[in-house]
């Protein structure tokens, strides 16, 4: 008999997980049974400081106080209806986060992917409607080494080659330019173009910062060229980088934003596309849609993570502490970091690969008790959620620092 998940150990339940998980992902093993703010706990009762926040998707922490409420609270009332109906919820979800983004108009889906394909939909609608494309020729350009998600779509203009192999045949209709490239990306937009579908910081690929001057360089070259400027802040937003959104590091104000993680609060799946009304205007009924997108619930958690960010106080955090971050990381340089690059509470760490892989350098801070992920090579990412204090960030460099002496 299967024996309750509360009394089997952390080396039990991952062998258990082995046979009827899919193998999608290769996960350290740690098995996180419990969590509060910035710290959760195995099933044995060991603590770690989570510093990779669910890459980002618990900007406000594990369970903060103000979210799982508001989520209580809706769970009481109504959860689902289907956008056969209209909910309660969800004109003043759309309202708030309209305002705080500076856009029009929302659309309210559930994962980051959605929110990609949708707003690929958009601008493909937007350039025959509105632009004149032919039927059929609409073309999207987007940078190498991005990180848009897992659909067949999305991985057909992906260049990380694990996420492609075995999958096409491929989406046609995109093209591939070096990030942080204006001469490239000039080049690639042409009469056929819909849209230029950016990541202001490219997280997967390790925290990849643009130069100052390249966001307000496809602002302009997409304003001049007569297609959309498409920021994929699924990521980067919502406060991560000690503002509401990265564009603003520029204000680089895109056409069509693209938000998910943690605007579902660590809760549940929430993303959205907003957008210009011209823009998002262009769907009409039947066109496009979700049974659980706009649902009560999301919409009464997203309304409150839309609440925790109209007082400023996460933004003010991340910029307070990235720079503490940023100067914790520099005076590693030389000391087992080759490298780093960082942006509020964010940063993509390169550490000698003499002392290990991403992956090695992870599981040695994972068994002194601070979680953090790997991406390529011998890069990690730090993403603490905002609620750190500035405490517990420094005692996690330190950490980092021994690791990397060891």
């Amino acid at each position: 008999m299967t024996a309750p998940a509360g009394t089997r150990s952390s080396a039990d339940l991952i062998r258990a997980e082995e046979p009827v998980l899919a193998h999608n992902y290769h996960p350290l093993p740690v098995v996180v049974a419990r969590a509060e703010g910035t710290w959760v706990e195995d099933v044995e009762g060991r603590r770690y400081l989570d510093m990779l926040a669910g890459y980002s998707a618990l900007n406000f922490g594990h369970r903060h106080p103000a979210l799982i409420e508001a989520a209580h609270r809706q769970l009481d009332r109504l959860t689902l209806t289907s956008r056969a109906f209209h909910n309660d919820r969800l004109a003043e979800f759309a309202e708030r986060l309209a305002a705080l983004t500076g856009l029009d108009m929302v659309l309210p889906m559930n994962t980051g992917a959605e929110a990609v394909e949708s707003g690929i939909k958009v601008a493909r609608k937007w350039a025959y409607e509105v632009k004149g494309v032919p039927a059929d020729r609409a073309t999207i350009v987007v940078a190498a080494d991005n990180f848009h998600g897992r659909t067949t779509t999305i991985v057909s203009f992906s260049t990380d080659e694990t996420a492609r192999a075995g999958f096409g045949p491929f989406t046609p209709g995109f093209r591939i330019v070096p990030y942080n490239d204006l001469a490239a990306l000039e080049a690639a937009v042409d009469e056929t173009t819909a849209a230029v579908l950016l990541e202001p910081i490219q997280g997967e690929a390790g925290v990849v910062v643009p130069d100052d001057g390249y966001l307000t360089g496809v602002r302009e070259l997409t304003r001049r060229k007569g297609c959309l400027f498409v920021a994929d802040e699924i990521q980067s937003g919502l406060g991560r980088t000690g503002r509401t959104l990265a564009v603003e590091h520029e204000a680089a104000v895109p056409d069509v934003l693209l938000l998910g993680k943690a605007l579902g609060g660590g809760i549940v799946p929430v993303s959205a596309v907003v957008a210009r009304r011209d823009v998002l205007g262009v769907l009409r009924p039947g066109e496009h849609g979700s049974t659980f997108g706009g649902n009560p619930l999301a919409a009464a958690v997203g309304t409150a993570v839309v609440e925790l960010l109209e007082t400023g106080e996460f933004q003010r955090r991340a910029a307070e502490l990235g720079a503490v971050l940023r100067d914790g990381l520099a005076d590693l340089v030389g000391s087992g970091v080759v490298g780093f690059r960082a942006r509020g509470l964010w940063a993509g760490v390169d550490v000698d690969p003499a002392i290990g892989t991403g992956r090695e350098v992870s599981r040695r801070l994972m068994d002194e008790g601070i979680l953090v992920k790997d991406t390529h090579g011998s890069t990690i990412r730090l993403a603490p959620p905002l609620t750190i204090t500035a405490a517990e960030l420094e005692s996690a460099l330190a950490v980092l620092g021994r690791v990397l002496r060891q």
